[in-house]
């Protein structure tokens, strides 16, 4: 990280740093502090398990996402492995991605997964319609990106093409990836250098059908997914969990039809009366984005902001919640029992890309990018009994990126730092908490000042995850739960000198977590004061 991140030293290394800007402004004292915080953790109640899938990451042949960003093949000058660069799936490894979605977006419903399976040299030159009809040359295909998944230790999340696609076509790739060798299909995979089946927990029935995938109704989708729900299938493995195309944003209705008409129905005049009470879904999607304000059209900037646009992004981030909460009670009245997962399987910051980005929807990256992953993240830990899985949109070079590269330089963003911290959520289980705090109020915003969620891990440590979203006041919080008495506790934060600082190449990171100084435990409530501007996880042992 610091230093141009020397990842041939090794991580722990580069984040050995000496004292940085962000060390300071935790330790700043000269700040005006904002009213207290109360979090009540209800710790004699357990909640769900938090699925690690949360943690997920979202991979699309989109600008330097998949070529440089992964990919610079076996003859590159980058360390690489099999032409997948090895600082890249170092930094990934270190914040345990769960899960990975591939190989879309848009692009998933034009991708032809035959085009990708062939010795490289071989493969066709396709052309990225989705993306301003840029070159494809698929070198990255099946093969590699099981690779790919096989050096960071994800799992396998595919969307099959429903738009331009078929059933057939669809039903030939599962059995091509988890098909026995000694089958066709199996046989064709070996031919092609991998014998063995792969694993594929999760497919994708489609993107976005209602508008880039399709430009489906409701109606004419859940007839084209029940057909690919009655096909598909893997052969190795645990059942394939399929994932239906789900709403943009707030689009209610199409959560309402989906639901109704993914489901197996009596032939019975009585309300939600079921064949059984097995979906034929595991999960259904959702898409949203945070930008400045709510206009697709005027996403603002992302570097050289001001405080209006920091809060009225973190405003639209906010609105995760409602989202989550709406569409999941729409969910509750055919699903009582909770069995088909939310998949937010895209969100992040979009924000406009700077007239001189190297690559299509490339986005330097800011504190306030840190914020929004580390607000939205509460959001998805504290619905955990629903939401499921989550996919950041994008992991490398595009959006919001947990990862930046440069030709053979590479830097970790601040979402990475906040994935970083919070992968103690991981598996842990929830614990529910009530959040006691004042309004920040910028303009027309306003806003909680503190998010948080918490969840006790395998070894009985207790973790408090607290985003302060005041860009001016340290947040002063007392956390209240039986049983804190006698214990110790430690707390690191995310934070800069500025709310639109940025990491950049070449540059000491701004954004290496520091020690939060101060915390006290009396009885059951423990005191501390997170900074301005900041993420803080906070663990009790």
């Amino acid at each position: 990280m610091a230093r141009r991140l020397a990842w041939v030293s090794g991580l722990a290394l580069a984040l050995s740093g000496a004292p940085t800007l962000a060390q300071s402004a935790v330790s700043s004292a000269s700040e005006a502090v904002a009213p207290r915080t109360t979090l009540l953790l209800h710790t004699d109640r357990a909640g769900p398990r938090i699925a690690p899938e949360i943690y997920g990451q979202f991979v699309e042949h989109l600008g330097r996402g998949v070529y440089e960003g992964i990919w610079v093949g076996e003859d590159s000058q980058i360390p690489n492995t099999r032409g997948i660069r090895n600082d890249v799936t170092q930094a990934l490894r270190q914040v345990k991605v769960p899960a990975i979605r591939w190989p879309g977006g848009c692009f998933a419903d034009g991708y032809h997964w035959r085009d990708g399976i062939r010795p490289r040299a071989k493969r066709p030159r396709g052309i990225n319609a989705a993306w301003g009809n840029t070159p494809d040359r698929n070198a990255f295909g099946t093969h590699e990106f099981m690779d790919f998944l096989g050096q960071i230790g994800a799992k396998s999340f595919i969307s099959v093409n429903v738009g331009s696609g078929s059933v057939r076509e669809a039903d030939e790739w599962l059995r091509y990836m988890t098909a026995p060798a000694e089958s066709s299909a199996g046989a064709e995979r070996a031919a092609n250098g991998h014998a063995a089946a792969w694993d594929v927990p999760y497919v994708g029935v489609g993107n976005e059908s209602w508008g880039c995938g399709g430009n489906m109704t409701p109606e004419t989708y859940v007839a084209q997914y029940r057909q690919y729900a009655a096909n598909l299938r893997t052969f190795h493995g645990d059942p394939v969990k399929l994932i239906a195309v789900g709403a943009d944003t707030d689009d209610y209705e199409w959560t309402e039809k989906v639901m109704a008409g993914a489901m197996k129905w009596r032939p019975n005049p009585t309300p939600l009366a079921y064949i059984d009470t097995k979906p034929l879904m595991w999960g259904l999607s959702l898409h949203f984005y945070t930008f400045t304000g709510n206009d697709w059209y005027a996403k603002g900037r992302n570097v050289g902001f001001g405080r209006d646009d920091w809060a009225k992004a973190l405003g639209r981030a906010q609105l995760t919640d409602e989202m989550v909460r709406r569409h999941s009670a729409i969910m509750d009245r055919y699903d009582p029992e909770k069995k088909v997962a939310l998949v937010v399987d895209e969100w992040g910051a979009w924000f406009n890309s700077e007239k001189d980005a190297p690559s299509a929807l490339y986005l330097e990256s800011t504190l306030r990018d840190a914020v929004i992953a580390g607000l939205s993240l509460n959001i998805f830990n504290n619905h955990a009994e629903r939401v499921r899985m989550a996919n950041i949109a994008q992991m490398v070079n595009v959006i919001q990126s947990l990862i930046l590269t440069r030709g053979k330089e590479m830097v970790v963003t601040p979402t990475w730092h906040v994935f970083d911290l919070y992968k103690v959520h991981q598996g842990a289980t929830q614990v529910p908490v009530d959040v006691d705090t004042p309004d920040y109020v910028q303009g027309t915003t306003r806003l909680p000042t503190v998010s948080a969620s918490a969840s006790r891990d395998a070894a009985g440590k207790l973790h408090v995850s607290i985003v302060n979203l005041d860009p001016d006041k340290p947040a002063p919080v007392e956390m209240v739960a039986t049983g804190l008495s006698g214990r110790r506790a430690q707390a690191s934060a995310i934070t800069a000198d500025r709310i639109d600082r940025k990491v950049e190449f070449g540059q000491p990171d701004p954004f290496l977590p520091q020690p939060v100084q101060g915390i006290a435990i009396d009885g059951d409530r423990l005191t501390l004061t997170v900074p301005a501007r900041s993420v803080t996880m906070v663990t009790v042992e």
